[in-house]
Formats: C-alpha cells, sequence, structure tokens
C-alpha cells in the first residue's frame, strides 16, 4: 500500500477533547450543559447501535443526553408533538431523529419540525439553504465532517477536480455544497450517470457514499488521488467494508480513509460540535 491512511478514530478523539474542554469551560461559568435528545422510532438493530454510540458520545464530553425509543407504529402526529415538546425545553439543546424512519411516517415533515437552532444533524431545508447560501451554521455531520479530515491532512480543495458518488440529502448534496464552500470544482454522480468510471478516472478527490460495496473499483482511482470512502456495509461473513475496493485503490491514491475507522467517528464528533453549537447559540 502506498497510500497513507486519513485516521478518523484519532482525529475524532482530538476533536471530542476540545469539546470536553470547552464543555468544563461552560461549567465553570456557570453556563448551561449542553443537552441532546435522541428519539428512535422501530426496533432497527443497526439504528440502536448508531443511537448508543451517539448517546455513549454525550457522555464522553459531559452532555446530557436523553433517548427516547418510540413504538414502530407511532403517529405521525404522536411523533410531532414529541419533536415540538423538545422544541420547548429550555435543557435540550439539539434533537436529532435517527433515520430510516418507518415507511408510513413522512421523513421531510418530522425533519422540518425540529427547530432549526436545535437541528444538530443540519438536515432542514433552513441549515441546508444557510449552507448553500455560503453562511453555514448547523452543518450536515459527514460531509461537514469529511471537510475537518481533509484539513488535518493539509489538503486544501480549492480548484480540485472533485467527484462526490451519491446524492442522498443526508451525504452527497451537502458534500457538494461543502466542497463549492471551499473552492472545488465539483461533479455529482449518481444512479442516472452514464460512464460512471471515466467520472472516478478524472478524480484528484473521490467521495463516496453510495452503501454498494465495491462499487468503486479500485483501478479507477487516479493515481495520487485522495478517496474517502463514506460508505459503510456488512458483508455475509460479517466483515465490513466501504463503497470502494480499498485493497487496490490503496496502491493508487495518495491518502485514503479505512472502513471502519474512517469517516465514520467523525461524523458522531461533528454531531457533537453541532450540538455544543446549538447551546452557545442560547447563551
Amino acid at each position: 500500500m502506498t497510500a497513507q491512511l486519513i485516521d478518523g478514530n484519532k482525529i475524532s478523539a482530538d476533536v471530542r477533547a476540545k469539546i470536553k474542554q470547552k464543555v468544563s469551560d461552560r461549567l465553570n461559568n456557570n453556563q448551561s450543559t449542553p443537552g441532546l435528545a435522541v428519539i428512535l422510532v422501530g426496533d432497527d438493530p443497526a439504528s440502536h447501535v448508531y443511537v448508543g454510540k451517539k448517546v455513549s458520545a454525550c457522555e464522553d464530553v459531559g452532555f446530557n443526553s436523553q433517548k427516547i425509543i418510540l413504538s414502530e407504529t407511532i403517529t405521525q402526529e404522536a411523533l410531532t408533538s414529541q419533536i415540538q415538546a423538545f422544541n420547548e425545553d429550555p435543557t435540550i439543546h439539539g434533537i436529532l431523529v435517527q433515520l430510516p424512519l418507518p415507511a408510513h411516517l413522512d421523513t421531510s415533515v418530522v425533519l422540518e419540525t425540529i427547530s432549526p437552532d436545535k437541528d444538530v444533524d443540519g438536515f432542514h431545508p433552513y441549515n441546508v439553504g444557510r449552507l448553500a447560501q455560503r453562511i453555514p451554521r448547523l452543518r450536515p455531520c459527514t460531509p461537514y465532517g469529511v471537510m475537518q479530515m481533509l484539513n488535518t491532512i493539509d489538503v486544501s480543495v480549492r480548484g480540485l477536480d472533485s467527484v462526490v458518488v451519491g446524492a442522498s440529502n443526508i451525504v452527497g448534496r451537502p458534500m457538494a455544497l461543502e466542497l463549492l464552500l471551499n473552492g472545488a470544482t465539483v461533479t455529482v454522480c449518481h444512479q442516472f450517470t452514464k460512464d460512471l468510471s471515466s467520472h472516478v478516472k478524472n478524480a484528484d478527490l473521490l467521495i463516496v457514499g453510495v452503501g454498494i460495496p465495491g462499487l468503486i473499483k479500485g483501478d479507477w482511482i487516479k493515481p495520487g488521488a485522495i478517496v474517502i470512502d463514506i460508505g459503510i456495509n456488512r458483508l455475509d461473513n460479517g466483515q465490513l467494508t466501504g463503497d470502494v475496493e480499498f485493497d487496490i485503490a490503496a496502491e493508487r491514491a495518495s491518502w485514503i480513509t479505512p472502513v471502519p475507522g474512517g469517516v465514520g467517528p467523525m461524523t458522531v464528533a461533528t454531531l457533537m460540535q453541532n450540538t455544543l453549537m446549538a447551546a452557545e447559540l442560547t447563551d
């Protein structure tokens, strides 16, 4: 392997240590303890794992957290009522509804019910709009976490031919906005893209977040490119893998993120950053 690894575990630990110190400073100044409410609907095992990591991170940095588990059959009205209660709770600075939601619930309505000032996932149209207008505040966690990872390796994306594979509201679209904010030339590829490999082969910076193991072939990677693999997939043998053929890609790239241990930890760390920011906005 010639590529250097971008260690998300180490970078996220550094971020969380800084947050922990800021929380301590807040308490010494008689300011409020940041509070995060996490709402989980149903019994999806993966969602329970992700929520557990977020609650554990809150404990680590000194936040208060509330975890609410609701029935998979909950009505839209009952769920929005629970969100409104947290909107009005001054001890709660951030509200997170774990996705995906059961099919009978309208995700857009649920996310828009969260107060933009407490939208620590950064999914509310108001916060996505601020990012698009180049005045970001609470930013989608995974894309912002990726930008911080790039900063740690002293990479300027200004002018880089950057390719984002995936156009979801959670990752791909806000990732493109983050890159534009930092001066990159951005191409977004999606399910209707013709000749995906040709776009990937031209990328100085490749960011992939689709959820299809091995979608990006290692020999597509441009020599010296930076590869950020957001995808995380569990194979039949239980192994976790990304969307990029890692071993071959690592022989061609200059920098690459591992899966696991890459972007995932930074998503949680950025959630903690957003929750702290939301608390600071109320001071």
